[in-house]
């Protein structure tokens, strides 16, 4: 029987079940069948939403290219973030993937609304007196490594935190860190905007 899960991965922990030189790992917060893995990654300087199944069709569906399913990450960079770079990054910027040029398909990016929410990260952002950050949303349809952390660099806007938020319709929502949310395949194939039988 197929089983799915939502978490809220937090920050430096691997996306595997396997630890590795002494790092944190899924298994360290998560208790899941052994056949269940994580579909798809996230680094692991960075958070959020990850889908863990033993499904094995939804790996080729949620991760190849011809898909594009929409990943939303709410991004804290360094600086006061300028429309011309929301701009450069919505309209696509040329960053370095595997040595060679590349250029990111368009994206959304705008500043994220000040009432939006975010879990504090253990361990906190280093704070700089003297160095603002702001906080934006930016939305894209590809999963180039590092990719959102290579777009805001090559804008002048570093990342310092980034908390993948939404993949498709699957949203943290109300979640926190280490949060785990067990879901139904119908449920799971409706938000991601798949059919349940093909």
């Amino acid at each position: 029987m197929n089983k799915y899960y939502i978490i809220y991965k937090p920050f430096q922990v691997l996306s595997q079940f396997t630890p590795e030189n002494k790092k944190a790992c899924l298994k360290d917060f998560f208790e899941v069948p052994t056949d269940v893995y994580p579909v798809g990654r996230l680094d692991y300087d960075s958070e959020g939403l990850l889908l863990l199944t033993n499904d094995k069709s939804l790996n080729h569906r949620l991760l190849h290219p011809s898909f594009a399913h929409e990943r939303e990450y709410r991004v804290q960079v360094e600086g006061l973030i300028t429309n011309e770079a929301l701009q450069l990054l919505s309209s696509g910027i040329t960053i370095n993937i595997d040595g060679k040029p590349f250029r990111t398909a368009i994206a959304k990016a705008s500043r994220l609304p000040e009432h939006v929410i975010i879990p504090e990260r253990i361990p906190p952002i280093r704070f700089r007196q003297h160095i603002p950050t702001s906080w934006i949303k930016l939305i894209i349809t590809e999963g180039k490594n590092r990719q959102v952390r290579k777009m805001t660099a090559a804008t002048g806007f570093p990342t310092l935190r980034l908390i993948r938020y939404r993949l498709a319709g699957l949203t943290l929502d109300s979640m926190l860190p280490g949060d785990m949310i067990d879901m139904n395949q119908n449920d799971v194939y409706g938000k991601l905007g798949l059919l349940t039988h093909i």
